[in-house]
């Protein structure tokens, strides 16, 4: 389907044409754990083994790298998964890693807790600062810069570019978190990133039903050390969830444009709330990186946060009061959901420079009637 840009008509054909066997139009779920070969040695059409390649991790695969507009996408079992698969391959005993001063608390206790016993260190650094990041990267030991942008949980936005050209003055890779955005809303391989890692599990699986991660990258010499990494640390996606993201990224436009005109309401709301002290959306004029986000994406995207005036025990009570917003983990799927990321979701940054504030609430904003929506966390904050 090369001769279609449309994202959208990319999401639902890209790797994905007609089963030649049956005619399917939706791509068959493959369970097989071996490949008969045709003749010792003679792989049919590459497959052998599942843990080396799978027809469904592939449509999936191709789909993800069309989508970032990369060279090659990989799928794995977690979006941890594929955090550690790209950290293992692309640094050794010695190398350093600049954090984002804001990061998914899972993606920071991986590199300061497991990575870090392997003799790999990092420094947190505020990626708006180009200063600051230049003081923190180490000539000739620093691998890769991690960005999250917008960031999980304080919504902040980093300018891809600009972070691109640091990164890459010092032989760094810039690494760009893009699972709150989505490639419908922003393609960091287009504004200078090597690296785009998502965890499919949310916007692009999207019905909190199945648990994955990926890879997309430019350099094709990088992808191939990828591949190999996949293949020999095995920590790869199972058919069966790719299936599922696969299905999942087919409605991936649509539903983000719900996500993403649900959460402007809502931001507007908690604004003119007298509970509230501070609303953290990047589609808000007053955020500090609005005008980067109109930029660099294309919306806003679903994901906002705010503070309680009252306090950490007012955002707890906030939490427990909601009804419509289910309180639990994750993000990206159909449902609303709200959380207390420093008791929750970051808990693990708790006393680290990447500590949150305890008196924030997350929402990932989903696709109900906003209406709905509005009279929840109305009576929620009353």
């Amino acid at each position: 389907m090369t001769e279609f840009s449309g994202f959208d008509t990319r999401a639902i054909h890209a790797g994905q044409d007609p089963d030649p066997a049956t005619g399917a139009v939706v791509v068959p779920l493959h369970l097989a754990t071996t490949f008969k070969q045709d003749g010792v040695g003679g792989l049919r059409n590459g497959y052998e083994y599942a843990r080396s390649a799978n027809p469904t991790r592939d449509a999936l695969q191709e789909l993800l790298a069309s989508l970032e507009e990369g060279t090659a996408g990989l799928a794995f079992a977690s979006g941890l998964a594929a955090e550690d698969t790209l950290l293992r391959t692309v640094c050794e005993p010695g190398s350093h890693v600049v954090l984002g001063g804001d990061a998914y608390g899972g993606t920071f206790r991986l590199i300061s807790k497991v990575v870090s016993r392997w003799g790999v260190e990092h420094t947190p650094a505020d990626l708006n600062d180009p200063d600051a990041l230049r003081a923190a990267i180490r000539p000739g030991s620093t691998r890769v810069v991690w960005c999250e942008t917008p960031t999980n949980p304080l919504l902040n936005v980093a300018d891809i570019a600009l972070t691109a050209e640091v990164a890459h003055e010092a032989g760094a890779l810039l690494v760009v978190d893009n699972t709150f955005a989505s490639p419908y809303l922003q393609r960091p391989l287009t504004l200078g990133a090597d690296v785009v890692v998502h965890s499919t599990t949310k916007y692009l699986g999207g019905h909190s039903d199945v648990v994955g991660g990926a890879l997309v990258v430019r350099d094709e010499e990088l992808a191939a050390q990828l591949v190999f990494s996949q293949n020999a640390m095995g920590a790869v996606s199972g058919p069966l969830s790719d299936w599922l993201v696969l299905r999942g990224i087919k409605t991936l436009g649509v539903r983000m444009d719900r996500h993403q005109a649900n959460a402007e309401r809502i931001a507007e709301f908690l604004l003119g709330h007298d509970a509230v002290s501070a609303v953290l959306y990047p589609g808000l004029p007053d955020h500090p990186g609005h005008d980067i986000a109109a930029k660099q994406m294309s919306g806003f995207g679903g994901m906002l946060s705010f503070r309680l005036a009252a306090g950490e025990e007012a955002a707890l009570r906030v939490c427990e009061r909601a009804r419509l917003f289910t309180l639990a983990e994750s993000l990206g799927g159909v449902e609303s959901l709200i959380e207390h990321p420093h008791r929750m979701t970051h808990a693990s940054a708790a006393g680290s420079p990447l500590e949150v504030p305890a008196d924030l609430v997350r929402l990932s904003v989903g696709i109900e009637d906003v209406d709905d929506l509005l009279a929840d966390l109305a009576q929620a904050l009353g």
